[in-house]
């Protein structure tokens, strides 16, 4: 069995030949990006951070470790278990590339699915 390979991306990176299906991770499409202007094949915007959490973490770099433990809390509620379960299930079948609207992919929601979805 093949690993896993899901890579983290900028919404507004261009698409890649090693990208496989594009996948956005935000829960509200992003401010001033029109959407014919995206190269996407799917939306999962159940699988954000709830608004409470996002709004905490602000993409502070000294909160990232204790946002990604919450945001994993988050992930074992019964609707974003199926969301995620879709994911992985679409991860199977070849590259995933995660996309976020964040200036900093790395310590985004989508480097934490990334790795959730690259585990064990």
């Amino acid at each position: 069995m093949q690993p896993t390979v899901v890579r983290v991306a900028r919404l507004s990176d261009p698409p890649g030949p090693a990208d496989g299906v594009r996948v956005l991770v935000e829960r509200l499409w992003p401010r001033g990006t029109a959407r014919t202007a995206i190269v996407l094949d799917g939306w999962y915007r159940g699988l954000a951070p709830s608004d409470e959490l996002r709004t905490w973490y602000g993409h502070d770099p000294d909160r990232f470790a204790e946002f990604a433990e919450r945001y994993r809390e988050e992930l074992r509620e019964p609707d974003r278990v199926a969301a995620l379960a879709r994911l992985r299930e679409l991860a199977g079948g070849g590259p995933v590339t995660l996309l976020t609207a964040s200036g900093s992919p790395s310590i985004s929601q989508a480097a934490v699915l990334a790795e959730v979805l690259a585990g064990p």
